[in-house]
């Protein structure tokens, strides 16, 4: 009962304060890794896995130790709090949404490149609204489904585990020249302890739109995008919101083909606030999920003693 009360306090902490505008830790651990890679770099898997484990081990034995009672319920709140990145998400995907209705073309391009790692200065409203959909849909897992999971699984140490793995592969999972090699270890840590959260993630997308077509979508076009955890969960996103999206995109200058998601008509504006309400659809199915196994295990003991 307290792991349900310390998340619902997290949710409604992010939902009133949104993320801290100054000293926010996962912004310091960035200037750490930023730090460690020009002093240690290499195109070596083993330099990069051992720099890694350098920088996330010491931080989650640091949550273990202030997650310890009598006051460690505080700590995990702060952590969960700092963890989430819901309204953040949510004002990032309005303010774009705003931008293309008002006819801001420009503005809505330099917003989305806060979003996406794709080339923006060229792409048409319709392009910026199928790139934003798709972030907000693959950030709905990174920075809510994925952190509120493993809060669930491991407490404060794992949702920092997350945190800072997940940090990691956005600065160094990329396969170019430089991090092809030293990133590989940030990148596959992340889609391990992914895997699972991103395909509850696509089940709660699922269940809260067009459950059918999105299970289909999932099954057939999920497993050939070219992340394995982002595909699911935007596949199954797409097709609960009727709508397409993947295709060509130009990324560092070079037009990369990418498989069509979903189903339906291509994204648009409005599809945008569709797909926030779409998150916040499936953060309900969670909550009631995790509520009703509350009470099972509540009922059960109960029931062997009737018994």
């Amino acid at each position: 009962m307290l792991t349900l009360v310390l998340l619902l306090s997290a949710l409604l902490l992010d939902r009133l304060l949104g993320e801290p505008p100054r000293w926010h830790p996962l912004v310091g651990f960035g200037a750490l890794v930023d730090a460690a890679e020009r002093r240690f770099h290499r195109d070596d898997r083993r330099r990069g896995a051992w720099l890694v484990a350098m920088l996330v081990i010491p931080f989650v034995l640091l949550a273990l130790l202030v997650s310890l009672p009598p006051w460690g319920w505080v700590a995990e709140l702060v952590l969960l709090y700092l963890a989430i990145g819901w309204r953040s998400l949510g004002e990032h995907g309005k303010g774009i949404a705003d931008a293309l209705t008002q006819g801001h073309l420009d503005q809505a391009r330099e917003r989305v490149a806060f979003l996406v790692s794709r080339d923006t200065q060229t792409l048409d409203a319709q392009d910026i609204s199928k790139a934003t959909v798709e972030s907000v849909l693959e950030n709905g897992n990174d920075a809510l489904f994925a952190p509120v999971f493993w809060f669930l699984v491991a407490g404060a140490p794992g949702v920092v585990a997350y945190r800072l793995v997940n940090t990691l592969d956005a600065m160094w999972g990329y396969r170019t020249d430089r991090y092809g090699r030293f990133g590989w270890a940030a990148a596959r840590l992340d889609d391990v302890m992914n895997w699972i959260p991103a395909r509850l993630t696509a089940l709660a997308y699922a269940l809260a739109g067009h459950t059918r077509v999105a299970l289909d979508c999932w099954r057939r076009q999920g497993r050939v995008w070219k992340s394995p955890n982002a595909g699911p969960v935007m596949a199954a996103g797409a097709g609960a919101l009727g709508i397409r999206l993947g295709g060509a995109a130009v990324y560092h200058g070079r037009l990369e083909a990418r498989p069509d998601l979903g189903a339906g008509q291509a994204a648009r504006p409005e599809d945008i606030r569709r797909a926030l309400d779409l998150i916040r659809r499936g953060m309900g199915i969670w909550l009631a999920c995790f509520m009703l196994l509350i009470l099972i295990g509540h009922l059960l003991p109960i029931t062997g003693v009737s018994e």
